[in-house]
């Protein structure tokens, strides 16, 4: 059963809750652990309210006051907080396609592991509050094989839920191929289809490949392939097996290789809180013996520190 950390809290009052940030942010100091209380303890849909009852109530954008009001990382998670899920998807592809340099990791994380209907309203929130196109400005930030999956990822067109088992074997024939000869034609090929066949198609595709090759399709596209292509390719088989475990182990990187990538643990915090944040908590535990609360705490601190650990919803077993 998959399942978040975050819900929709009982006895709702998005007045009070309006008052309360009001007086928090308006202060002569902020009161961080009020927004840390109302913010993460509130599910999206319950935050949104709160956002119109805050302009009803001030005149003003909630999320420009806690831009103004806040700073660094603990800026970062609150506000990220306040967009509904596709646009936090857009906001968050928009910068990674138009910083200073292009985040091809936050470009794979987002569109390797969201559904057709998860990418047909993250384009439109990205085309209604950026005015351009999703696909475009993929084709012009990005290149070669890279760009061509994203490209075909970006177009929401995956089977659902249809599986032929009678077609496994010969997708599965296709990839080994793709990773024997890996020329452009082959790639072409595998990347169709990672991207178009459905989820449950693919279980099936991936051991019919296990059985002709005798290797896991991950170490052959490891082993075939290279950069920002292979990490993409890797990412889609590892959603197709189980989100939460992919999850589990971006997180780990961003915490342990990178020196605590705040970006990426920000996201992926926010936008499978209400997903599937407790299994991927579990799924984390599992396999780095640690607990996903012990390892955020040992890197981060302060409010920054307590907000991460908010949505993380930690057990008492895992301090």
């Amino acid at each position: 059963q998959i399942q978040g950390t975050i819900f929709p809290a009982p006895n709702f009052n998005p007045i009070m809750d309006a008052q309360l940030l009001g007086g928090a942010l308006q202060g002569i100091c902020c009161e961080k652990d009020v927004l840390i209380d109302i913010l993460t303890q509130r599910c999206n849909s319950q935050r949104l309210l709160i956002a119109e009852a805050y302009r009803d109530m001030y005149g003003r954008d909630l999320i420009t006051d806690l831009k103004e009001n806040l700073s660094h990382h603990f800026k970062e998670v609150m506000v990220g907080l306040m967009y509904p899920p596709a646009s936090y998807d857009a906001h968050e592809l928009w910068h990674a396609l138009k910083g200073v340099d292009t985040e091809e990791k936050c470009l794979i994380d987002i569109l390797a592991s969201r559904s057709n209907m998860e990418i047909f309203q993250m384009k439109e929130a990205y085309l209604m509050e950026y005015n351009n196109d999703l696909q475009q400005d993929i084709d012009s930030e990005t290149s070669g094989h890279f760009r061509d999956t994203l490209m075909n990822l970006a177009q929401g067109t995956r089977m659902e839920g249809y599986a032929d088992p009678s077609t496994a074997v010969q997708d599965a024939m296709i990839l080994w191929e793709a990773c024997q000869q890996k020329t452009g034609e082959h790639k072409n090929m595998l990347q169709m289809i990672l991207c178009n066949k459905s989820y449950q198609q693919l279980w099936m595709v991936f051991q019919e490949f296990q059985n002709i090759s005798g290797q896991d399709i991950v170490d052959a596209i490891n082993e075939c392939y290279d950069g920002y292509f292979q990490e993409l390719l890797v990412a889609i088989v590892l959603c197709v097996r189980d989100k939460p475990s992919y999850f589990a182990y971006r997180l780990y990187n961003a915490i342990h290789d990178f020196g605590f990538h705040n970006k990426t643990v920000i996201r992926t915090l926010i936008a499978r809180s209400e997903i599937d944040l407790l299994n991927i908590r579990q799924r984390y535990k599992e396999r780095y013996g640690k607990s996903l609360f012990h390892d955020i705490k040992h890197f981060a601190s302060g409010h920054y520190e307590s907000a991460l650990l908010a949505i993380c919803a930690g057990d008492a077993e895992d301090y």
